[in-house]
């Protein structure tokens, strides 16, 4: 196994800055997921530990090892791209082989090593087979399998499941997180989908036009995104946001107003803000209750459409001040329709508030 270490690391192509200075260190056998959107260098810095890019400032240490001048046979890594990638005229042993066989390993030393690696991922009964004559999620085993074969010590995933369909995507999240405890080597992870991201990491980076937004586990980026950016990549759907304005406020709870204003109560410190401060409000959809009867700290919206989905129930309403559907996930028994005013509840330990700068507002310590 082994550590990396990135040191303002920045890469550029000409006078375009892709990467703008990353400090991230990853600790040996850590499982991190780098996700953001396209074009927010996640790949690009991928690619430099891979050594398929030049690093144009800064530093990167794989082990105790300054890299960015070593060629990438020599970096201890292997990589999972998108692609398979494999060889069609070989058997599924002899792409796994083709590697080591290359390097000048021996035929027994070749033979145990994909025999292990088979084992591994459970293919072994597939080795004769040709790429031609397996399935989706079995090309990629084979290509892990490629790179498993290598012992490296640190294992590069490019969006290694973009090419399933959703069923094989649910399995391969599976089998990598089983592969990861049984080899416990470092893996980094690229990938668009904050699912992948936050069913298979140890860690997630949030990437953002080149920079690091956030570092942290899973759960810790779901409660407590540090930025407004945060709050709307991480979960499924998406974050709820609303224009509000800021009515009053002590540490520990603020009373806003929505574009209707109708009021709202948050559980969050504004003290360091003015009464009239701008301010976004965020609920997530499986934080809200759509009630056909109004209680306190609710807003109204009309149902525009709903999706069964067998045991939820998603609501699409329309609310005052948005341009988009708020969206709230409700039991599938709910019977409001669509047409139908909904009230809908906010709790205020649920909900977030974010400045005019996008910042997180501090809520109390326990708040989930």
């Amino acid at each position: 196994m082994a550590h990396l270490q990135f040191t303002g690391l920045r890469k550029s192509y000409g006078d375009t800055r892709i990467l703008h200075g990353i400090d991230l260190t990853i600790d040996d056998g850590e499982f991190v997921v780098f996700v953001g959107p396209s074009g927010c260098g996640k790949s690009t810095l991928l690619r430099c530990i891979a050594g398929l890019e030049d690093i144009t400032e800064g530093e990167l240490r794989i082990g105790d090892q300054v890299v960015n001048e070593i060629p990438p046979a020599r970096r201890s890594i292997a990589m999972v791209f998108q692609s398979y990638a494999l060889y069609p005229h070989m058997s599924v042993a002899k792409n796994m082989a083709f590697g080591l066989k290359l390097a000048g390993y021996s035929n027994a030393e070749i033979d145990a090593a994909v025999n292990r690696a088979a084992d591994i991922l459970q293919i072994g009964h597939l080795l004769e087979r040709r790429p031609k004559d397996l399935s989706g999620g079995q090309r990629q085993r084979v290509a892990i399998g490629r790179a498993i074969v290598r012992k490296p010590g640190v294992f590069l995933f490019d969006e290694p499941l973009s090419n399933l369909d959703a069923a094989l995507r649910v399995q391969m999240r599976v089998e990598l997180a089983r592969l990861h405890r049984e080899l416990r080597t470092t893996m980094v992870y690229v990938t668009h989908d904050q699912v992948e991201a936050m069913t298979l990491a140890s860690r997630i980076v949030v990437f953002n036009q080149g920079r690091i937004e956030q570092v942290g586990t899973p759960m810790a980026l779901y409660h407590r995104p540090v930025n407004l950016f945060v709050a709307g990549f991480i979960g499924s759907p998406t974050m709820n946001f609303m224009p509000a304005t800021l009515v009053s406020a002590g540490a520990d709870q603020a009373r806003v107003a929505l574009a209707d204003g109708t009021p709202i109560v948050v559980q969050a410190d504004a003290s360091g803000l003015r009464p009239g401060a701008a301010l976004t409000l965020g609920v997530r959809p499986e934080h809200v209750l759509a009630v056909a009867d109004p209680v306190d700290n609710t807003l109204q919206g009309y149902v525009q459409a709903a999706e069964h989905l067998g045991d939820t129930t998603y609501l699409y309403l329309q609310t005052p001040g948005r341009d988009t559907s708020f969206v709230a996930r409700t039991d599938p028994d709910n019977p409001l329709a669509v047409g139908e005013l909904a009230h809908l509840v906010l709790p205020p330990q649920r909900c977030y508030l974010f400045d005019a700068e996008g910042r997180t507002l501090a809520r109390p310590t326990g708040t989930a």
